[in-house]
């Protein structure tokens, strides 16, 4: 075991975190670590807006719904599963996480068993031989459905129906599997290629009473709970009235498009991944949802080429770690819309992004922040500006 959960204090103990450097507050009582991350919040802020709390969660632990396992050889030859060691490519085993789902930990130790007894070869990063690289695990937390991704560095999968007999037989809850070929030498997890080996190829969830597919490489928030909350608190806080046209920007598989799409009269979705956009346009029509569309370019180049034609009374961004870029924010400055929702689990990007907004003419109306990251460093946080 790699770790424990304390129920009383809400903390959790673990063997591998100093190496791993996932969970940075263990051993440290929960609500202690909301106090510490809504300070960090409110530093970044200071002088600009003050929140009064953050909303955590009940029972912080095993939340994850995406696991991911690189695979590596061990003692005796052994294969193993675990995390890179934290600023290098060293293996540190874990067989069972605090935050990550049960089930999930429970097929990714199941898997390295298998992988030894057929006699797959881990992928060396140096040498670039080896087979196996990488398991994605992801569970759709309403549904139980789940989705197995087994990253190989070549498509040929030695006794294939053997394998996935003997994984599917140990754990019948498995829905899908799915093999990706990355044969590149990079240090991205997953290939441009899927290969469905059993099941549909994905999984569906369901978020704000909407159902959503999510396909291997697909961006969706990892507590879905949590991100109920975050999703309703960003709907309220935005105002959204029944003619309101809603541009969602860094969109992914259209999860907050088509939770607003029910409060507005249009929403525009942008998103450069291909794949989500897919996604996305099959989730809309999943739902029913029609006054949804989709533009598959990157966020900035889209509202720099088209901020004169546009029109939006809300834009919603909710852009990676790096935050958004200076063309972006430009282009919305100048598209002029009334109010802007910025969603950030990188709240120094998020808070560098707002100055310029500032300096654009818009103010801070509302600011909240939500622990979808529990005993992690990371936090979500919302900030609302109106002209």
């Amino acid at each position: 075991m790699s770790g424990k959960y304390n129920e009383k204090s809400k903390s959790i103990s673990c063997t591998v975190c100093n190496e791993c450097g996932g969970c940075c507050y263990t051993d440290i009582p929960y609500e202690e670590t909301l106090r510490i991350k809504q300070d960090k919040v409110n530093s970044l802020f200071k002088n600009l807006y003050v929140t009064s709390g953050i909303t955590g969660m009940y029972h912080p632990v095993n939340y994850r719904n995406k696991v991911h396992g690189v695979i590596s050889t061990g003692k005796n030859k052994k294969v193993i599963s675990g995390c890179y060691k934290e600023g290098t490519h060293q293996v540190i085993p874990v067989d069972y996480c605090m935050i990550q789902d049960k089930d999930a930990d429970n097929i990714l130790n199941t898997l390295t068993n298998l992988f030894t007894s057929f006699k797959y070869v881990p992928y060396n990063e140096d040498s670039g031989q080896g087979f196996v690289r990488h398991v994605l695990i992801r569970k759709g937390f309403s549904t139980h459905e789940i989705m197995v991704v087994i990253v190989t560095a070549d498509v040929a999968f030695p006794s294939k129906k053997d394998f996935i007999k003997q994984l599917t037989k140990q754990h019948p809850e498995i829905t899908t599997i799915v093999q990706n070929i990355n044969n590149s030498k990079t240090n991205m997890v997953l290939g441009k290629r899927n290969i469905v080996l059993t099941g549909k190829g994905y999984i569906e969830d369901v978020l704000c009473k909407n159902r959503f597919r999510i396909s291997p490489d697909s961006f969706y928030q990892i507590n879905p709970s949590q991100t109920e909350k975050l999703y309703k608190a960003a709907i309220k806080m935005a105002g959204i009235k029944k003619d309101d046209i809603v541009l969602d920007a860094y969109c992914g598989i259209g999860t907050i498009g088509i939770t607003m799409a029910k409060f507005c009269r249009e929403v525009i979705g942008v998103e450069l991944n291909p794949a989500a956009v897919n996604d996305a346009v099959y989730n809309a029509k999943l739902n029913n949802i029609s006054n949804i569309h989709f533009i598959c370019q990157d966020a900035g180049e889209y509202m720099s080429d088209n901020y004169n034609k546009l029109k939006a009374d809300v834009v919603v961004m909710d852009p990676p770690r790096a935050g958004s870029d200076k063309k972006f924010l430009d282009s919305v400055i100048r598209l002029s819309p009334d109010r802007i929702i910025y969603i950030s689990c990188n709240p120094e990007t998020q808070a560098r992004d707002v100055l310029l907004l500032l300096n654009g003419g818009y103010r801070i109306t509302g600011m909240e922040t939500f622990d979808l990251f529990p005993y992690t460093d990371n936090v979500e946080n919302i900030v609302c500006m109106s002209k």
